[in-house]
C-alpha cells in the first residue's frame, strides 16, 4: 500500500498551482532576461546535452535548442509543457519536454553536460533532494547554472509576504527564496564536488501601477492566484493585496507607473572531474 506523505501532497498543490493561471504571460513579461543570463552563464555550444529543470513553457529551453543544444526540458504542470511543446514546433526545434519531478529526475547518472534552472527549482520542497538530483545527472566537468529570486529582492519579498499569509509548509519543505543565497546553495551541494561562482543581477517588473501589477499577478501568477482565492474565502485577501500593493510602492522606482528592480542570484557551477 502507497503511503501519501505531505510532501507528496504539497507537490500536488505546486502541480495545480502552476496549472492554474498563465505562468506562460508571466514569464514572458518578466522571466526572460533570467533565462538569457542562464544560457549566458551556461556557454553552450551546438551538440551540448542540456536539462532544464522547472522549465514551464520553454524558458530558456527553447533559446537554447535554437543555439544547436540538444535539450530535454522537465516541468511538473502538464499545461506548461504543452504550451512548450507548441512553441517548439512552432519555432521548428527538436526539444523533448518530459513530466517530472526535479527531486526524482527520471535520468541516469550523468546523463547530461549541463542542467540549469531558472526561478524553477527554487520551487521544489526538498531543497537537499533537489540539489542530489542536479549533482547526479551532470557529468564530470559539466555545468550547473540556477537563477534564482534572493530572499531581500523584491519578487522574495513578495513570496514572503504571500506565505506569511498561507498555511505552513509540511516539515522537510523549505522556502523558494533560500536558493538566492550564496550560502545557502554551497551549503546543499557541499558534498556534491562543485565549485560555484555567483552573480547578482536585476530584472525589471514594470506595469501601470503598482495596483494594477498585484492585480495582474493575482490572476496570472499561480502562487498568487491560489492564495487569492483561499484567502476571498476566509474573507482575508484584501489585507494581502494591501500587504503587496504597500511591498510594490516601496520598491518601485518610477516617476509615473510602476518598476520595480527585482534582484536575482545567478550561481553558476561546474562538477569536478573525476
Amino acid at each position: 500500500m502507497t503511503t501519501i506523505t505531505a510532501i507528496d501532497k504539497l507537490k500536488a498543490a505546486h502541480r495545480a498551482t502552476w496549472d492554474s493561471g498563465d505562468y506562460t504571460d508571466v514569464a514572458d513579461r518578466f522571466v526572460i532576461p533570467l533565462g538569457r543570463a542562464a544560457l549566458e552563464a551556461a556557454r553552450l555550444a551546438p551538440g551540448t546535452e542540456l536539462l532544464d529543470v522547472a522549465a514551464g513553457s520553454g524558458n530558456p529551453a527553447i533559446p537554447a535548442a535554437q543555439t544547436g543544444a540538444r535539450v530535454t526540458a522537465l516541468d511538473l504542470a502538464p499545461s506548461l509543457l504543452e504550451i512548450g511543446r507548441r512553441r517548439a514546433r512552432e519555432a521548428r526545434l527538436d526539444v523533448d519536454f518530459v513530466e517530472g519531478d526535479a527531486e526524482a529526475l527520471p535520468f541516469d547518472d550523468e546523463s547530461f553536460d549541463v542542467a540549469l534552472s531558472v526561478v524553477g527549482v527554487q520551487f521544489a520542497p526538498r531543497h537537499e533532494q533537489a540539489a542530489h538530483e542536479l549533482a547526479r545527472v551532470v557529468r564530470p566537468g559539466g555545468r550547473i547554472v540556477l537563477c534564482s529570486w534572493t530572499p531581500p529582492g523584491f519578487i522574495g519579498q513578495f513570496l514572503k509576504t504571500v506565505a506569511a499569509r498561507m498555511p505552513k509548509p509540511p516539515e522537510g519543505a523549505s522556502p523558494p527564496p533560500l536558493w538566492g543565497d550564496e550560502g545557502h546553495v554551497r551549503k546543499l551541494f557541499a558534498h556534491a564536488g562543485i565549485r560555484f561562482e555567483f552573480e547578482v543581477r536585476y530584472a525589471e517588473f514594470s506595469y501601470g501601477s503598482a495596483a494594477g501589477f498585484v492585480d495582474y499577478m493575482a490572476y496570472h501568477y499561480g502562487p498568487l492566484l491560489k492564495a487569492r482565492e483561499r484567502l476571498t474565502q476566509e474573507g482575508t485577501w484584501d489585507e494581502l493585496r494591501h500587504d503587496l500593493i504597500a511591498l510594490s510602492e516601496r520598491h518601485n522606482v518610477a516617476m509615473d507607473g510602476f518598476s520595480a528592480p527585482a534582484e536575482y542570484l545567478v550561481a553558476h557551477g561546474v562538477k569536478e572531474a573525476s
